[in-house]
């Protein structure tokens, strides 16, 4: 029986999931949840491809629970549980999964694994689903946009938790009550990651999502199973332990007016979000060579100059290949020297080269007050290209290719899905995927995207 709650903050979000009907969702929120999702499934794919995520999946899913929800990339099922723990993980490998500048990271590798897993274990519509997956976005995205996240906490696996427990709440028939009880437990169950992990290319911070999905579906079981949580719990660990400054009026602001989801961005490049401006004014300053091109042994120095969080990611030597991810000297040094932007010139091969680690060497990564400012609604970097003849070339981005003030063509995202699904899929399954996606909202039973195949 539901017992009645003082109308706060949390009592709304509790009410929007609970409350809101696919019908009120505005078709170009139900587009764009489609979008969403398409560019995630081959992001999981592709990142489960990768020698870790391979050994385990093979590790693990021998000791589990069986399921009818896919393990993508894989071709098996699980229980959703464990699906959805390992579709994030294998979602973040490659730092190509969408993300969120307002809500302080990645709603939607915090929401889609779970609410995935869960409509096919149960065989929900497409319409059941793309309605978890916006509620869940809204209400984790406004927790995650509530307070000031201090800059040594990594924010995988933070609000997220809320996002999956919301979907998965949501496609469970809490009610009002017990999804308020819900959001309380999520809150009180996220990791205290540290970025330090990008800086060391730590690859656990890769479990961070997965530690969400899984724990987000554990909150609604919990619910159900009768625990409680406290009053108020997003106050204490958004405002007093990961965060500071956590504002319940902004937590629960502009529902159903205001639609975060359609304000994410979509990363074409396989690198932190924050590098990503540098990139661009890399090919803005390449767009004034001749050619385009430049010999590496020609240039003397790259100076960047950029906002804290940009030069946050100036290691000039990962320690790793996957932090590679987070550097922006590699990323400038592997573009400049192959040419070109390609998934590929990222890669290990890329890593391994000398003349690409030397080039990073000789990037300079500088501060500007000033760029601090506007952020994250400018992401300003000022790049220069200083030849050893003395000859410069300069490129500048304010707002990074992918936001929603500067987005990517639909011909680039649909080459970037071809791009990682093809090789894990083949053609026609890559193509039979997308057009599932396309029209999910027809779908009665998700588990049977793509015709029923596995993954």
């Amino acid at each position: 029986m539901d017992t009645p709650v003082k109308a706060d903050y949390l009592d709304a979000l509790a009410q929007f999931a609970c409350e809101t009907r696919f019908e009120d969702l505005p078709s170009n929120i139900v587009e764009h949840c489609k979008l969403i999702l398409s560019d995630t499934l081959p992001v999981i794919a592709a990142g489960m491809q990768q020698k870790e995520m391979r050994s385990l999946a093979a590790r693990h899913l021998p000791k589990v629970a069986p399921g009818r929800a896919m393990v993508i990339g894989t071709g098996k099922r699980a229980n959703p549980l464990d699906a959805a723990l390992l579709n994030a993980a294998a979602g973040v490998w490659l730092e190509l999964d969408e993300g969120h500048f307002y809500t302080n990271g990645h709603p939607g590798i915090h929401v889609i694994p779970a609410a995935l897993a869960h409509a096919q274990e149960y065989g929900l519509s497409g319409r059941d689903l793309l309605l978890a997956i916006v509620l869940g976005y809204e209400v984790c995205g406004r927790v995650g946009g509530a307070y000031k996240m201090r800059v040594v906490v990594q924010t995988h696996g933070t609000f997220g938790v809320i996002g999956s427990t919301v979907a998965v709440g949501r496609l469970s028939g809490l009610s009002h009550s017990e999804m308020r009880q819900a959001i309380n437990i999520a809150a009180s169950t996220p990791l205290g990651g540290n970025r330090q992990t990008m800086l060391d290319g730590a690859t656990i911070r890769n479990y961070y999502p997965a530690h969400a999905n899984f724990t987000g579906q554990m909150a609604v079981r919990l619910v159900q199973s009768g625990f409680t949580g406290p009053l108020d719990a997003p106050s204490v660990t958004f405002g007093k332990i990961l965060a500071d400054d956590f504002s319940t009026e902004r937590a629960a602001a502009d529902l159903g007016r205001r639609w975060l989801i359609t304000e994410n961005y979509i990363k074409l490049y396989p690198s932190a979000r924050y590098v990503h401006c540098a990139i661009d004014a890399l090919l803005d300053a390449l767009a004034r060579v001749p050619g385009r091109k430049l010999a590496p042994e020609s240039v003397e120095r790259i100076e960047v100059r950029g906002y804290r969080m940009l030069v946050f990611c100036g290691e000039k030597r990962p320690k790793s290949m996957f932090g590679t991810q987070f550097s922006t000297p590699f990323s400038i040094a592997t573009i400049l020297h192959h040419a070109r932007t390609d998934l590929d010139v990222f890669g290990e091969s890329a890593f391994n080269n000398p003349a690409v680690l030397d080039l990073a060497a000789r990037v300079e990564m500088i501060e500007e007050p000033e760029f601090n400012k506007d952020f994250p609604r400018r992401q300003p970097a000022h790049l220069k290209i200083v030849l050893k003849d003395g000859t410069a070339y300069e490129g500048k981005c304010d707002v990074p290719k992918g936001e929603i003030g500067n987005p990517h063509s639909a011909q680039e995202i649909e080459r970037k899905f071809y791009q990682l699904a093809t090789p894990v899929w083949g053609e026609a399954l890559a193509r039979e995927i997308r057009r599932s996606c396309d029209a999910l909202d027809t779908l009665n039973d998700v588990s049977a995207l793509a015709g029923g195949g596995d993954l």
